[in-house]
């Protein structure tokens, strides 16, 4: 059950040009988390609210450029380092596209934040879901284990990153005494 916030000024696109992003940023979301697009459940599922910012300021000041932000979220275990970087990617190369403009003119002004929502904390149609029933929903209900794998690896991800760090900090008082 995909979801993006899109942030972008009214009349920043053309109408046609807006409506083609907005397909596309929905597809890339559903690939990154390792869906078919063409799935109709999946593209049942993935919903885009566009909001539309009065103003973006710089430093304080009033920005004359156009500025996109995009934070597509997913439930914890959907991406991996790789997707996250794949998407970041994906997001800026179709925001080009919109605009008609090359990838070094367009990439200073997207921003995209892909967010992990915690597991046991994703709720819709009035329920929690966690990952394996969602990826139940989309993958097809034989697939629940695979989600409960996907699962399990990014935990290990992030508790590897905890013992890491934590092992660095150890040995920096170590290093300081």
């Amino acid at each position: 059950m995909p979801m993006i916030d899109a942030l972008w000024p009214e009349n920043a696109l053309t109408p046609e040009a807006e409506a083609h992003l907005v397909k596309e940023l929905t597809d890339i979301l559903i690939k990154a988390e390792g869906y078919d697009p063409s799935s109709p459940v999946a593209r049942r599922v993935t919903v885009l609210h566009l909001h539309r910012p009065a103003a973006v300021f710089v430093g304080g000041e009033r920005s004359e450029a156009i500025r996109y932000r995009i934070i597509p979220s997913a439930p914890e275990g959907q991406y991996t380092d790789e997707s996250r970087r794949a998407l970041v990617k994906a997001v800026t190369e179709a925001v080009a596209r919109a605009e008609s403009r090359s990838f070094e003119e367009v990439a200073p002004r997207v921003w995209v934040f892909p967010t992990e929502i915690p597991d046991g904390t994703w709720g819709s149609r009035g329920a929690i879901y966690t990952l394996p029933e969602i990826h139940a929903l989309l993958a097809g209900e034989s697939e629940f284990a695979a989600g409960e794998a996907r699962l399990a690896r990014r935990r290990r991800e992030k508790a590897r990153l905890t013992l890491a760090a934590a092992l660095d900090a150890t040995q920096a008082r170590t290093t300081r005494s």
